[in-house]
């Protein structure tokens, strides 16, 4: 506790002091950021920043991106962003996104994440996002976040943001594709004086897909049959210039098959102990009333219930629920507080392990002051607490710096202490093959990241991040002597690692772009369990055409230096294609290959879960 109040003081006495510098700052400094100068992002300071003038290292995918590659969900889109890490399931239902450990993913600011996670450590699925059509961006920030986003948000925060009605528009997009896969998707926009919404169906299925094993034949997973189906709605109603109230829903059905494996992770009907079908339901609704829209502090105020079944051999469900609310306020034209307050349940339930509505309540408040110190200066320092009914008070406050020489470069730094509590599941799961541990300890911890951001020319830009981080008691799955898997505390894990990007623009017709990532792994492990690396080497490859109606793009992401036990093989390579011709301005056809050269490589650390071999897909949009 001592520790905790010292912390506290320290921060207190840091925010006070650059508070005082800032008043005395030269008067050349400015608050105001012109939008016009660069691309803005939100998430990193929760208000609208240039990203130049952001200390953090921040990836984007546009609507444009997603519209340009045709991508399926935000899995595939992830899947070629430099330093992330995309995760499935057997059948491919559970995607979920890694990044140098936990991360937060939210819609528009409003956590998905709940309190019933998996062996992979992740507790947000993006299968609750039903579609894509309906992403203006995606924002990707690397490096703690738990300062303002709280426990998860260790390795960094995934941020989807939906999109403003800006015409009246229908878009219809159907495809089919390898294993019996058929999508249709319809997507409706529009608006009628302060009323404006935004609506998105889809309908997917897919039998058994095929896959590339360690022998390199060709074998079908029995079981991986899928349907997924999903609905989303938002609602804005203007109340004035500045302020309206909102209403997000979305909804989403999975049925999908969970594969036959036996013990030692291998595949097919033969010794088998575990086949059955995965039915999933997953129901988020918000209520939002934001205030001083469009501005450079907007506030807010929501109320979210999120809700998700699952039916696996037994039937698990949690809900979340949650009262957000955040506000701004320009002290001077030098600074920018943020501050915020949060109330989040969850009620979780689990037959299988004979736990019934376990409830986990988390309290927090969070304050966030962006200085401009001098002309090319920024300090950003913040402070967050967590009261955890399992775990009490916990204290993350993190500093960070960004130094702009000229308005094409950015040099940042940052420091912040992490706080990741367990899981129900990593509480109380129990079945005949894992088993939960309700003496465990939270994870804690300090990240540091720095880096550096330059623009060339336009459509030509490098970026090169570093981070390390220093965890205590971290929370790991592994199997005991028996060969049941447990939760359990490692004594100290460590891990450092870079990710380094660049972007070019050859031609108005070509660019390319290229990036590795690098990420080492030292754990301390009470049990013997070591944690192993699901990407150690990441490289990533792009090149991309567009003339006329024409739009081509090769992707290209590969990993080497992976734990053979885990994994299957120490490395993989797997190259996506896609091309569209726009035949009018309402009408496009495209086409697909995904991993063309049907390589394979596994997905999901331990069980060896095999991913998808060679993939084709033909598909349509018409627009109206």
């Amino acid at each position: 506790m001592k520790k905790q109040q010292l912390t506290a003081a320290i921060l207190s006495a840091l925010a006070a002091g650059t508070l005082s510098f800032a008043g005395t700052a030269s008067a050349a400094a400015s608050d105001e950021v012109a939008e016009d100068l660069g691309e803005t992002v939100v998430t990193a300071e929760r208000i609208p920043t240039e990203n130049m003038s952001t200390p953090a290292d921040v990836a984007v995918v546009t609507a444009e991106d997603i519209a340009s590659n045709h991508y399926a969900d935000v899995a595939e889109a992830l899947n070629h962003v430099d330093g992330v890490v995309m995760t499935n399931g057997a059948s491919g239902n559970d995607q979920v996104v890694r990044i140098n450990g936990e991360e937060v993913v939210l819609v528009d600011g409003e956590r998905l994440n709940d309190d019933q996670g998996s062996m992979s450590r992740a507790s947000a699925t993006l299968t609750r996002i039903p579609s894509v059509k309906d992403i203006e961006r995606i924002e990707v920030v690397k490096g703690a976040g738990s300062a303002l986003y709280g426990s998860d948000a260790v390795g960094g925060v995934v941020n989807i943001i939906t999109k403003k009605a800006k015409e009246n528009r229908t878009e219809v997009d159907l495809n089919t594709g390898s294993w019996k896969s058929h999508n249709y998707e319809l997507y409706n926009q529009g608006s009628d004086g302060g009323l404006s919404w935004t609506i998105a169906a889809g309908l997917q299925k897919r039998g058994d897909f095929y896959y590339k094993d360690q022998q390199g034949d060709t074998t079908r997973m029995d079981g991986s049959e899928c349907s997924n189906n999903g609905v989303s709605l938002n609602l804005r109603q203007e109340l004035a210039d500045d302020q309206s109230v909102g209403l997000r829903f979305a909804h989403r059905t999975i049925d999908g098959g969970s594969p036959a494996y036996d013990t030692y992770g291998s595949y097919g009907p033969a010794g088998a102990f575990y086949s059955k079908n995965q039915q999933q339901i997953m129901n988020d609704v918000s209520v939002t009333y934001r205030f001083k829209e469009d501005t450079k502090l907007p506030g807010y105020l929501r109320y979210f219930n999120h809700y998700k079944a699952t039916d696996f051999s037994g039937k698990f469900n949690t809900r979340m629920q949650g009262i957000d609310y955040q506000d701004g306020w320009r002290l001077d034209k030098n600074n920018k507080l943020v501050a915020g307050a949060e109330w989040h349940r969850s009620n979780s339930s689990n037959k299988v392990s004979g736990y019934e509505d376990k409830k986990i309540t988390t309290t927090a408040l969070y304050v966030q002051d962006s200085m401009h110190l001098a002309d090319k200066w920024t300090l950003v320092p913040g402070l967050r607490m967590d009261h955890h009914s399992e775990f009490g008070t916990h204290w993350s406050p993190k500093v960070a710096i960004n130094y702009r020489p000229d308005h094409d470069t950015k040099v940042y730094a940052s420091w912040g202490r992490v706080f990741k509590a367990p899981t129900a599941d990593d509480m109380y799961y129990t079945d005949a093959y894992m088993k939960g541990n309700p003496d465990l300890d939270p994870e804690s911890g300090h990240v540091e990241n720095i880096g550096i951001s330059h623009v060339f020319t336009p459509g030509t830009s490098l970026d090169l991040s570093y981070f390390n981080s220093d965890l205590h008691d971290a929370i790991a799955w592994g199997p005991d002597s028996t060969g049941i898997w447990t939760s359990l505390n490692l004594n100290e894990e460590k891990k450092h690692g870079l990710t380094l990007s660049w972007k070019q623009e050859l031609s108005k017709q070509w660019s390319y772009n290229l990036g590795y990532s690098y990420t080492h792994t030292e754990s301390d492990a009470k049990s013997g369990y070591l944690l192993h690396n699901s990407m150690p080497n990441g490289y990533r490859i792009g090149l991309h055409y567009h003339q006329g109606p024409w739009k081509a793009n090769l992707e290209g992401r590969m990993g080497s230096g992976l734990d053979e036990t885990s994994y299957g093989d120490h490395h993989y390579a797997v190259f996506d294609f896609n091309t569209s011709y726009a035949a009018t301005d309402q009408l496009t056809f495209y086409a697909k290959a995904l991993n063309f050269t049907n390589q394979a490589y596994s997905r999901y650390a331990g069980w060896k879960y095999p991913a998808p071999g060679r993939f084709f897909q033909i598909g349509m949009t018409y627009t109206f």
